[in-house]
């Protein structure tokens, strides 16, 4: 639902680059280089993350997929989640473009300036480090997203209202 409140202040997404996303955790992308081959030299092999942190207190990877409906911007956003014991990993299938709404780790956000808002160019994926305030996945583009999280007998997510709510504009 994106009922628009007209006190909540706007944040236009930036690009998602590598550098500005690094404290919230990894872009996923086409990476420079050769790779390695594999399979008698008819594939290339790239390696993106070695850990992706999904093993705490007895946690074990989880590969989902997402079939999300394309958002409506500006978005309202009025609460983040977190995920404190395990990444969480979001990769399109196809050209989809996303955007991803994070704070930092730590003290739950209060306000529309806790928070950063990036949009992907429909080929990144990103994964978020264990703890990172985010909002729940807001496809630009309609369609499927594959997402690596931790699954375990206790659900890991923190819900946080915000006290300031933000609108989000696409970019």
């Amino acid at each position: 639902m994106n009922d628009e409140s007209p006190a909540a202040a706007l944040r236009v997404a930036q690009p998602l680059t590598s550098k500005a996303f690094a404290p919230y955790g990894t872009v996923i992308g086409v990476p420079a280089g050769e790779g390695r081959p594999i399979n008698g030299g008819n594939a290339r092999r790239f390696d993106l993350l070695g850990d992706l942190q999904l093993h705490a207190d007895g946690g074990r990877p989880m590969l989902a997929l997402f079939r999300a409906q394309a958002r409506s911007f500006p978005h309202e956003v009025t609460e983040m989640e977190r995920h404190a014991l395990g990444s969480q990993t979001f990769v399109p299938l196809g050209e989809r473009r996303f955007v991803i709404v994070v704070a930092r780790a730590g003290d739950a956000p209060v306000s529309h300036r806790d928070l950063v808002a990036f949009v992907t160019d429909g080929h990144q994926g990103v994964v978020l480090a264990p703890g990172t305030w985010h909002h729940a996945l807001l496809a630009v583009d309609a369609g499927d997203f594959v997402v690596i999280e931790r699954a375990a007998a206790a659900v890991d997510c923190d819900v946080c209202r915000l006290q300031e709510p933000a609108r989000v504009a696409a970019g």
